[in-house]
C-alpha cells in the first residue's frame, strides 16, 4: 500500500540524488530530479540511452510551466488548461532551469503533468521537476505494470512505487509548440482530434523533424519477438503460411478475428483505447511463448488508433545490428 511515508521516502530520495520507479496513466517513468545533472545521467545509464535522446520533464501543475518554457504561447496555455494533467507533452522553448541533460543539448523542452495521484503526490511534495522517461531498457516494450519494471531493471532503483496497472497504455502524445505551426511529433495517448477540436485548426502528425523527442527512433517499443504487420484480413492466411515453413506463429489483433484454434492468439479490444492499454502488456506476453513471428494486425488510423500503429511499426522495425 503507498502511504504518505512512502511518498516521502521516494522524495528523500530523489533530492539526494537518486531514481524511483513511479506509475503515471501512460506508462511506469524512471523519475530524477530534472535539476540534479548527475541523477539525470544515472537514468540514461540505467535505460542504456543515448545522452542526445532527450526526456520529458514531468510538472506537479500547469503554474510551473513558466518555470521551465518560455515564452508560453496562447495554445500552450489552451491545451494544458484542456487536457493536463494527462498525456499531453508540449515541446516548448527552454528556459535556464530545463539543463543540456534533460534537453539532449536543444533549445526546446518538453513538458508534461502526469494525471496519476502517486506521480503527482510526488511531484508535489518534491516541489520541483521529475525527468522520467519509461522505465525499462532503451528500445524495448514500456512497461505498464510495477511487475514489468521488476522484470526490466531490478535493483537497478532505488525505490518502486507500484500504483497499480496504467490506464493509457500507450506514452503520451507529443506536440511541438515551439514554431508558429503546431504539429505531433510522437502519436501517443491523446487524439489528434481533440487536440484540433480545442485549437481550432490542423496538427499533423510530422515524420521529419529537427526536434528531437522521447520514441522517435525507426526501432523502439520491440519486444524480443519478431514482429511482422498485417491487415486483419490477411492473418490468418500469413499465419498459415509461416505454419508451414516451420515457424512458431502468433497473432496480435482484435479478439473478433477469426483464426484457426491451434495459433496462439494475443487479442486486444477492437475500440482504440481497449487496444492502446493492453498493447503493450500483450507485446510482453508475447515474448514469453516461445514464438518466431508475431503477426501484428494494424487497427484503423483513426483516434488513439494512431499511436498504436506507431507503436506496432516501430517495434516491427529493423533492429540496430540487423543485417
Amino acid at each position: 500500500m503507498l502511504t504518505p511515508e512512502l511518498i516521502d521516502r521516494a522524495v528523500e530520495i530523489l533530492r539526494r540524488g537518486g531514481v524511483i520507479a513511479l506509475p503515471t496513466e501512460t506508462v511506469y517513468g524512471l523519475a530524477a530530479n530534472a535539476e540534479d545533472e548527475l541523477a539525470v545521467r544515472r537514468i540514461f545509464a540505467i535505460k542504456g540511452r543515448p545522452s542526445t535522446h532527450p526526456l520529458i520533464v514531468h510538472l506537479p501543475d500547469a503554474a510551473a510551466l513558466s518555470e521551465w518554457a518560455s515564452p508560453v504561447p496562447d495554445e500552450a496555455h489552451r491545451l494544458a488548461a484542456a487536457f493536463w494533467p494527462g498525456p499531453l507533452t508540449l515541446v516548448l522553448k527552454r528556459t535556464a532551469r530545463a539543463t543540456d541533460a534533460v534537453t539532449g543539448g536543444q533549445d526546446t523542452v518538453a513538458v508534461r503533468v502526469p494525471n496519476h495521484p502517486v506521480a503527482l503526490a510526488v511531484l508535489r511534495a518534491l516541489g520541483g521537476g521529475l525527468a522520467a522517461p519509461s522505465a525499462n531498457r532503451f528500445g524495448r516494450v514500456s512497461p505498464t505494470t510495477a511487475e514489468h519494471v521488476r522484470q526490466d531493471l531490478g535493483g537497478d532503483v532505488d525505490l518502486l512505487l507500484d500504483g497499480g496497472p496504467c490506464t493509457v497504455g500507450v506514452e503520451s502524445t507529443i506536440v511541438d509548440l515551439s514554431s508558429d505551426e503546431p504539429s505531433i511529433l510522437r502519436p501517443g495517448g491523446l487524439a489528434a482530434e481533440e487536440l484540433e477540436r480545442v485549437l481550432g485548426r490542423p496538427v499533423p502528425v510530422r515524420t521529419a523533424s529537427t526536434v528531437r523527442v522521447s520514441g522517435s527512433l525507426e526501432s523502439h517499443y520491440a519486444p524480443r519477438v519478431g514482429v511482422e504487420l498485417v491487415e486483419p484480413a490477411q492473418a490468418a492466411s500469413r499465419a498459415e503460411t509461416l505454419r508451414l515453413q516451420g515457424r512458431r506463429v502468433g497473432v496480435l489483433g482484435p479478439r473478433s478475428l477469426a483464426l484457426p484454434s491451434e495459433l496462439q492468439r494475443f487479442d486486444v479490444p477492437e475500440e482504440p483505447a481497449g487496444a492502446a492499454r493492453l498493447l503493450y502488456l500483450r507485446l510482453r506476453e508475447a515474448d514469453g511463448a516461445g514464438l518466431d513471428v508475431l503477426l501484428a494486425c494494424l487497427p484503423p488510423a483513426q483516434g488513439l488508433g494512431v499511436a498504436v500503429r506507431d507503436r506496432l511499426s516501430r517495434a516491427a522495425a529493423p533492429r540496430p545490428g540487423d543485417s
